[in-house]
Formats: structure tokens, sequence, C-alpha cells
């Protein structure tokens, strides 16, 4: 086996190791998620100082340890500096990063999520002229595609209970609600909602029956077996036409309109977002502790 190995990878997560070193979290399409050590990165004048950023991405040749790899050599090959001169996009490229550290594995190719996440962090530090809501739209897009690729996005454009197309109405129904459910994992119609739970409470029954707990006794013990009525889905959310209108918006690819990235609905889907995620991967996102804080003020 060799003893060096080249990578390409960016840089998810830091924490300083020893007097001096960094170990670095780092997302590589060939092998997946690794942890090395970059030896010195802390002191002023080494050369991996600048490239352990958040961020980065290097061509590196690591060699082997035996308990952890070190970086050899790194170089540089591209980085988010608009990131950082935002906060608003720090934090929600922060946010990104660690969505891939919930889904990201070790030990295998990483390719899709390794572009998808350049990719999501490419569009936020090209924006310009940045508001606040533009920030939470291109956020949103992310999360949502990154649960699309770990198959857990929530279900936008049908019901979970009937499996019909919903359709928003915009302009015929102003007072149209669809219901969404973090635990059964998107949208539901709210009539076929109320049938169901209509239908749950007809199915619940009693079937009586007799046992006996010793062989001696003549007078048998009479019992009651309940049967579960049906699962009745929780409603998280009601949405109206318009909120359902943008959560579809993050079913496209493409990079969304500024026009539709600049309404004041994205706070909320942004919040439903997060909550979902958390519930399906089981762990809060730590990151996303300053998003309400900093950007519901201008909101």
């Amino acid at each position: 086996m060799s003893k060096t190995y080249k990578v390409t990878g960016i840089n998810l997560k830091t924490q300083d190791f020893g007097e001096s070193d960094r170990i670095v979290t780092i997302l590589t399409p060939e092998l997946g998620l690794i942890r090395v050590v970059a030896p010195r990165a802390r002191k002023h004048l080494s050369t991996l100082r600048g490239r352990c950023g958040i961020f980065v991405v290097n061509e590196l040749l690591i060699s082997r340890g035996r308990s952890i790899d070190r970086i050899a050599q790194a170089q540089t090959i591209a980085s988010y500096p608009g990131l950082a001169e935002n906060l608003g996009k720090l934090l929600a490229g922060q946010y990104l990063t660690e969505l891939v550290l919930f889904q990201a594995l070790s030990e295998q190719p990483q390719v899709e999520i390794y572009i998808l996440l350049n990719e999501h962090l490419s569009r936020l530090q090209g924006l310009s002229g940045v508001r606040t809501t533009m920030i939470l739209a291109y956020l949103s897009h992310g999360i949502y595609q990154l649960l699309a690729f770990a198959g857990l996005a929530p279900q936008l454009r049908t019901c979970c209970i009937t499996h019909h197309q919903l359709m928003p109405e915009l302009i015929l129904n102003p007072h149209w609600y669809v219901g969404f459910s973090i635990n059964s994992g998107g949208t539901i119609c709210l009539q076929a909602w109320e049938n169901l739970k209509a239908q749950a409470s007809k199915k619940s029954s009693k079937i009586e029956g007799y046992g006996v707990t010793h062989k001696e006794d003549l007078n048998p013990l009479k019992y009651e077996t309940m049967i579960n009525p049906l699962e009745v889905p929780k409603i998280s959310y009601r949405l109206n036409a318009k909120q359902l209108s943008q959560f579809q918006r993050l079913l496209q690819p493409e990079v969304m309109p500024e026009y539709i990235a600049r309404d004041d609905n994205w706070l909320l889907v942004e919040k439903i977002l997060r909550q979902y995620t958390e519930y399906h991967f089981g762990y809060p996102i730590r990151s996303a502790a300053l998003i309400d804080s900093y950007f519901a003020p201008e909101l």
C-alpha cells in the first residue's frame, strides 16, 4: 500500500489539535469524508494556514498515519471569499455544509454531493445587492436539493394521503390552504385529512374475548382487545396557495428568478425545511441557531 495518496476536497470543519496543528474534515469526490491533520497549520507563517479555512478547495497530497492521516502538501484551486463578506451568506454556507456532514459517507466516492455543495456555495457567493429574502431563498433551494440527494425530500406536488396532484389556487380561491406534515413527509390535502380522521374514528372499536388465568378457575376472565384506528398524520403547518407555490419552486434545479427570490415568505419556508430536516436526520442544525435572529429583523 502506498504511503501517500492524492485527493481533491473542500474543507467543511476544522478543530485545534495539539499545540499548533489542526484536524480538518474534508469532503472529497474520490473518498467521501476524510479527517486529516494539518501539521503546524496554526502557526503564523505556515503554508497550510490559509488552506485550512472553511469552504477552501484544495488538491491534497496526504500521507498515511497509524491513527490519522496527515496533509503533506496542499494547493488551493478554489475558495468562496464572498461568503465571508456577508454574515447572512456565511451562515447559509455553514448551514449547507452541516447538512452535508449529516449525510456524506466515508471511504466511498461522493461525487454528486461534492458537486452539489460547490454549486450552491457558488450561487450564494454570486448574489449581489443582497437582500435577506434572496439569501433565504437560495438557502432553502440548497436545503431541498440536499434532502433530495439523500432521498428525504418532502413531497410538495402531491398529497401524502391520496397521492393526487396539488395545484395552488392563487386566483380562483384566495382562502385555499393545504396542510404540511413533518412526520408524514410533506403536503396533505386538508379535505382528505378530514376524511381520514372521520374514517379513523369509525374504525376505532373493541373486540371482547375470554381468557383463563388458572386451570382450576371455572370463571374465565373477560378481556378487551383494542383495534388501533387508522394513523392520522399530524398537520404541522397550513400553507396558503402562494406559500405552496414557493415550496414547489424548490423542485426546479436551476436558479430561481429574482422576483421569486425576493418574496417575503422564504423565512417560513426555511423554518419548515429546518424542522423537517432535523426530524428526519435526527440531529439539530447547530449553525441555524443564528438564522432567526439575523434574518427576521429585516423582513
